[in-house]
């Protein structure tokens, strides 16, 4: 297709995975750990440096057309979250850190089998994909932690505000292994799952595109509001503080004493903006120039109890389960599986990122033999990852491909990308040709 499509043969070629985050939901942009691995998906990029400083991206799927421009002159339209985009983010990222005018121009043929808009990080596999091509055809060399974070800042170029967790696992991912990854400083550890059950990612088929939605956004700005509030309430400088990390590691304090500062601290009513900047001691017009984000400046309610409460307690959640996961007493499946329940249940009433068709399908992967099921992902749609004892995998698939996806008043296109198990893959890698 290449050939087909640029008349010549590609130098080399990119992969870069896309994750299913087992436990830690909506936390890693608050400072906390979270427990993702790789999956077997991935995007994958043929690539050819031409003299020219022209970058020309086609993509296998016809549904993303073909894309063409100056590489010296990277625009990225925040509005529209077209799938070039992404690419244009991981390229920019690396020529802004080596501080580069001048870029060579190259042909990319984009080709991904990770579901879009499922939750699965298929934009950030790209982001990453393309800043390893970038960085390749430059001949730099950069650590893979110094990649993640590039990529995880560049991301940001399109409007999200995510954390790092999907570009971390995207490069520091390794086969058999899922990992605790943990920030400031960025680093991941090997976390050994449970050999008696695997892990099955079932797709709702609701997409959700976190750039073109005010949702994930909103959430950022509750939890930095959130941290500011307690911070103030604490008698810290709140000024400067964004995450609700930072709070907890100030306090000195545990995060089980954290929920309970959040309970005196914070009311569960929603915040009206007059009432946070009351909390605050600052003006209307000093909250919207200096704290909200452009994406957030129309919002009316703040629910600042409930964002704090899910993200202390989910990251207590992760912390159980890698230690679960390292003492592995002989119920481990059924704790670690209660752990991911209450996570569900924690997102869909305190975080409210869950949506009708996810908690109908964690109800039946749960009815049919998962030991837990939650929602993975940003929410508002995307899949769930579901614990099942490894002897219940086949009667389990077959149960839920028939009670979710072939229900008469479903309209779903089932493909074999919406309901599979899957094991911990290996990290983002570049394939040379002989």
């Amino acid at each position: 297709m290449f050939n087909s499509k640029f008349g010549s043969i590609p130098k080399f070629y990119v992969r870069a995975p896309g994750r299913v985050n087992i436990i830690g939901e909506h936390i890693d942009y608050c400072g906390y750990s979270v427990l993702p691995m790789a999956v077997e998906q991935d995007m994958l990029i043929a690539v050819e440096p031409v003299k020219t400083q022209t970058l020309q991206l086609a993509n296998t799927n016809p549904l993303y057309p073909d894309f063409s421009t100056s590489s010296n002159n990277i625009q990225i339209d925040k509005t529209k979250p077209l799938w070039h985009n992404y690419f244009l983010c991981g390229f920019k990222g690396i020529q802004e850190h080596f501080g580069l005018s001048t870029l060579t121009g190259m042909n990319c043929l984009v080709d991904g089998n990770i579901p879009p808009s499922s939750g699965l990080s298929s934009s950030s596999a790209l982001v990453c994909c393309a800043g390893l091509v970038t960085l390749t055809v430059l001949g730099m060399n950069l650590s893979k932690v110094e990649l993640a974070e590039i990529c995880a800042k560049s991301e940001r170029y399109i409007g999200t505000e995510g954390g790092g967790m999907d570009q971390s696992i995207s490069f520091l991912a390794e086969e058999g292994t899922a990992k605790l990854i943990e920030f400031s400083p960025l680093r991941a550890t090997d976390v050994k799952l449970p050999s008696g059950a695997v892990f099955v990612i079932a797709n709702s088929c609701v997409e959700m595109n976190k750039a073109a939605t005010s949702h994930f956004n909103i959430r950022v700005m509750e939890c930095r509001l959130a941290a500011k509030l307690l911070a103030k309430y604490r008698g810290l400088q709140w000024g400067k503080v964004l995450r609700l990390e930072e709070v907890q590691t100030k306090l000195g304090v545990s995060l089980e004493e954290m929920l309970w500062i959040t309970e005196d601290a914070l009311h569960p009513e929603p915040y009206s903006p007059e009432e946070v900047c009351r909390c605050l001691g600052i003006s209307l017009q000093e909250f919207r120039t200096q704290i909200l984000s452009p994406n957030t400046q129309d919002v009316l309610i703040f629910k600042l109890y409930q964002r704090a409460k899910h993200v202390y307690s989910e990251a207590a959640r992760v912390l159980q389960f890698k230690k679960i996961c390292e003492e592995a007493p002989d119920d481990t499946v059924q704790l670690l599986g209660e752990l991911m329940n209450q996570s569900h249940a924690s997102c869909r009433d305190m975080y409210e990122c869950s949506c009708p068709e996810l908690d109908q399908l964690v109800d039946i992967c749960r009815k049919f033999g998962a030991q837990g099921s939650r929602l993975t992902g940003a929410g508002w749609g995307g899949c769930t990852v579901s614990l099942v004892p490894a002897d219940k995998l086949t009667s389990f698939l077959a149960n839920v491909h028939q009670a979710y996806y072939q229900r008469s008043d479903q309209n779903l296109t089932f493909e074999k990308q919406s309901l599979f198990a899957t094991k911990p893959g290996g990290g983002a890698l570049v394939f040379l040709e002989a």
